[in-house]
């Protein structure tokens, strides 16, 4: 963890990373939250080991593996910093769950040090959608099939906070050239399902889409934190979310018997 952020304001934004990836399908086991959603999203299907509990290690993952098998689903176990107990990972490594997927939750601790939006060529126009449209255009963006599409918009109407689906397209066509997210709780706002067409890259158009967003939620919604994760090796997106005034606050990632291929 990066020590120049407060412990309890990292604290905040993975209790916020959290409720923003709440799926229905969720449940507590002896002080482990486990998510069990079929959509692609790994936060949403994953164990999320919150506190130590009574059980052992070994008892309390057989009682998860049921869950993950009555789901269809392989067992995940996502290891952040806050993971209990401390030697959680040191453990799954001796019991053969390999680790993948290593990402950087990157944080922006003040929002009015948000970098200007850069300028963007062409006529373009944002548009705001509902959960359902969202969920289908970035899925289609994707390549996703139907299903996780249909989980995404689920989890989306039936999020304990509030998203806002954004999509910036060509107005003469309206392309689809980018889209994203934002959930915003209290003073924080995390962006989510930052996407640029592939026909449409290296033109600066997530860096604006992700400054108006969080200017946006500045304005409107009283943000003054933003946070949001991002795979390691996407060293273009982290660019950009560097050049917006984000840095890296701490990393996670994933263990499991092997690694989940992209569907």
């Amino acid at each position: 963890m990066d020590a120049r952020l407060p412990i309890d304001l990292l604290s905040r934004v993975e209790d916020a990373g959290l409720n923003a990836s709440a799926p229905p399908q969720q449940r507590w086991v002896d002080g482990w939250l486990v998510r069990f959603s079929p959509g692609k999203a790994k936060r949403a299907r994953c164990i999320n080991a919150l506190s130590p509990g009574r059980l052992s290690l070994a008892d309390k993952l057989a009682l998860c593996q049921q869950v993950f098998d009555e789901a269809e689903l392989p067992l995940l176990v996502r290891i952040t910093p806050m993971s209990q107990p401390s030697h959680l990972d040191g453990w799954l490594e001796t019991k053969g769950l390999r680790q993948f997927d290593d990402t950087r939750v990157m944080v922006l601790e003040d929002l009015n040090r948000l970098a200007p939006e850069p300028q963007v060529g062409g006529d373009v126009s944002l548009q705001r959608v509902g959960h359902s449209a969202f969920a289908q255009i970035v899925g289609q963006l994707r390549g996703s099939p139907i299903s996780h599409q249909q989980a995404h918009a689920q989890r989306l109407e039936l999020s304990p906070v509030a998203f806002e689906g954004w999509v910036l397209r060509r107005s003469d066509d309206q392309a689809v050239l980018a889209c994203g997210q934002i959930a915003a709780e209290a003073d924080m706002v995390g962006l989510y399902d930052v996407f640029t067409s592939p026909l449409a890259r290296n033109q600066g158009l997530a860096s604006w889409l992700c400054a108006r967003l969080l200017r946006q939620a500045r304005q409107h919604k009283s943000a003054k934190v933003a946070y949001l994760q991002v795979d390691v090796d996407n060293l273009p997106a982290r660019a950009v979310y560097r050049r917006l005034g984000f840095m890296d606050a701490y990393a996670y990632h994933y263990r499991g018997e092997d690694r989940p291929s992209a569907a």
